[in-house]
């Protein structure tokens, strides 16, 4: 015994159609982390005044400019980020860390060109394989081909003051853990011939 009338088969596609479209709807409404540079697209080349600028180092032939960084759509509960420069073919592939901040405030949108080549309040400042806790720019060999700079920006959930400074990638990251609400990623490329 039928109680009601059936629906047309095309009626039940349509309703199918409809509740994808709304469901698609609402992913599309949370935009993701990002992280970006005005200077360079993701995958571009960094400018020479990029690259470091230690006099010691035959190979650092730029002036340690840092690119201008801009980040938006924070994961909720972020309270501080942190961001971390590497690259991961220097050394002959065993990586390089450029630089190694956190603490930064979840209300900073990003930071402008050359304002992280020093101290500043607004990160606290790691340590780097240099030792260094500000921006240090490339310095590849010549002949290692194309050198991934990765930066990575990690929202979480610790207050800006909650780590000391001095932290390596290594610890850092030890820290992290458990704490971490997402994460952004750009690359920067550079070499010398």
């Amino acid at each position: 015994m039928m109680l009601g009338k059936a629906r047309p088969w095309w009626g039940v596609v349509l309703a199918g159609v409809a509740a994808l479209g709304l469901a698609g709807a609402g992913a599309r409404a949370a935009e993701p982390f990002t992280l970006s540079s005005p200077a360079f697209r993701d995958g571009a080349p960094l400018a020479t005044k990029n690259a470091g600028n230690i006099k010691t180092n035959p190979n650092c032939v730029g002036e340690n400019v840092s690119p201008p960084l801009q980040w938006s759509n924070l994961p909720a509960g972020t309270k501080s980020l942190a961001l971390v420069m590497t690259d991961p073919d220097g050394r002959g592939g065993l990586g390089v860390v450029h630089w190694v901040a956190y603490g930064i405030a979840p209300t900073l949108t990003g930071f402008a060109e050359n304002e992280v080549s020093a101290a500043s309040s607004k990160y606290v400042g790691g340590k780097g394989s240099a030792g260094m806790g500000t921006y240090l720019g490339p310095c590849p060999p010549p002949g290692t081909g194309m050198h991934h700079y990765t930066f990575e920006l990690i929202a979480t959930d610790l207050e800006t003051a909650a780590l000391p400074p001095g932290l390596t990638q290594a610890e850092l990251f030890e820290k992290l853990n458990g704490h971490s609400k997402g994460g952004a990623g750009l690359i920067g490329l550079f070499g010398r011939p």
